[in-house]
């Protein structure tokens, strides 16, 4: 991969603001900013300071500016790195770039600053990946996540199970190389004993994935139920805004409609379906069936019903439809303001033996709307608690610690079935990199260039 060169981009978003930052990184960078500024000398100037000065095209003003200056080492790819402050306009933006490549920079590819730090060994891989998903993070639990990440706390467990097997897999390689001496430098008993201690450690990263993954993406709650039950009014309710339409006429929402809901910290993405019934009109039947993706997609389903427009039967038929091991269901009986006590009573007598959460609401009167919130918010809360302090939220990580246990586990019935020693090394080194895959020890240009074009 070519690092020499000096790459320059915009590193705010796109669209107008008060400020709007552009970057430069590469042993040419200060050079080049200097070549279109007008102020004090940059190139002696020390590290970590800021400028004040004019940009310039010839002797046309493009922007009144600050420049900051970042030395080699001491930046965030390692190399020289300047930061020009500017207005916000995009077409200052896009002018100041332009002069700068005009003058020697290069534009720089999606995510090609967080790769020069990578490959300049400021960060490892896991580290690049979550500045992707700092960035990207809508909530205060995937924000948490990222950050412990970018510490570097998930990459310094990775990189001790990795020494810790180094030792084992060198002295297999050896016995190779002593195969007709019949000899046994690996301590047969001793492996076996590291890696069942190390697929200990796999196992809460590999379990704590269910968490992460839907704290990473946001958690999928699909509001299902009758046309007609209520569930584009419990949208709305549960937004706090009229996002849906709501009318007295079946069958008003055909599509899907998915909006984010943050609460206490955490995304959840509410889901409205069409409702379920037979029906042989053309386009509901699509939204129907849209509806069916998005329930085997959700990890809660807020199944939402008239009690006087449904029978117990129909409810314990939709719960045993719908439920599995990795969805929480909660009923909905709506108009909880109208039922009478007495029939409150009987649905929750015959509903409590399934030992699904039952929640009746008003979505119309605003009524144990929060009690929804929260038993939704509990629900995570449970998912979290049997997670460690280190969470896997990346599915890259998560099937390369999944196939580096396997690969151990080969090593171990290998071990038990007495097989030879060439294919002992072979699943042992297959371990150690996968496990490298995780850090980027392991890697090649292919995997790095897909995992780099996906940031900004």
């Amino acid at each position: 991969m070519i690092i020499n060169d000096t790459i320059a981009a915009p590193a705010t978003a796109q669209g107008i603001g008060a400020i709007g930052i552009i970057r430069l990184s590469g042993k040419d960078a200060i050079a080049i900013c200097q070549s279109v500024f007008k102020g004090k000398d940059l190139t002696k100037q020390a590290s970590h300071t800021i400028n004040y000065g004019h940009i310039l095209d010839g002797d046309k003003v493009v922007d009144e500016i600050m420049v900051s200056i970042f030395l080699a080492p001491k930046s965030f790819t390692t190399e020289n790195v300047v930061e020009i402050s500017c207005h916000g306009s995009p077409y200052i933006i896009e002018q100041i770039v332009q002069l700068l490549v005009k003058n020697g920079a290069r534009l720089a590819n999606p995510g090609e600053f967080t790769m020069r730090a990578f490959l300049n060994g400021r960060i490892d891989l896991s580290q690049a990946e979550a500045v992707a998903d700092l960035i990207s993070s809508n909530s205060e639990a995937a924000h948490d996540i990222a950050m412990k990440q970018i510490r570097g706390g998930f990459s310094n467990q990775i990189k001790n199970l990795r020494t810790e097997l180094v030792d084992f897999a060198a002295l297999l390689e050896l016995e190779l190389d002593f195969s007709e001496e019949d000899v046994e430098f690996a301590n047969r008993e001793r492996l076996i004993s590291l890696i069942q201690k190390i697929r200990q450690t796999l196992k809460p990263l590999i379990d704590s994935f269910k968490y992460g993954n839907v704290i990473k993406s946001g958690l999928p709650v699909a509001i299902i139920g009758k046309p007609n039950a209520g569930k584009s009014t419990l949208l709305n309710a549960l937004l706090n805004e009229e996002r849906a339409i709501v009318s007295s006429i079946a069958g008003t929402t055909r599509d899907t409609i998915e909006e984010t809901l943050n609460i206490e910290g955490i995304a959840f993405r509410i889901i409205d379906t069409a409702g379920l019934r037979e029906t042989t009109d053309t386009i509901e039947s699509i939204g129907i069936s849209k509806a069916l993706e998005k329930i085997e997609q959700a990890k809660i389903l807020i199944y939402v019903f008239d009690i006087n427009d449904i029978s117990i039967e129909e409810i314990n038929e939709a719960i045993t439809k719908f439920q599995r091991s990795d969805l929480h269901i909660i009923l909905c009986p709506t108009k909880i303001d109208l039922i009478p006590e007495q029939k409150w009573d009987f649905l929750i007598e015959k509903l409590e033996a399934a030992s699904i959460a039952i929640i009746g609401i008003s979505a119309k009167e605003n009524i144990n709307i929060h009690l929804l919130k929260h038993e939704m918010v509990r629900y995570v809360s449970n998912l979290k608690e049997n997670t460690q302090s280190t969470i896997v939220a990346n599915t890259r990580h998560y099937n390369a610690l999944i196939q580096a246990d396997e690969a151990l586990q080969k090593v171990l019935e290998g071990i038990i079935q007495n097989t030879t020693t060439d294919i002992l090394a072979f699943e042992l080194k297959s371990a150690l990199d996968y496990l490298g895959e995780i850090s980027g020890a392991v890697t090649n240009d292919e995997v790095l260039g897909s995992i780099f074009s996906k940031f900004c």
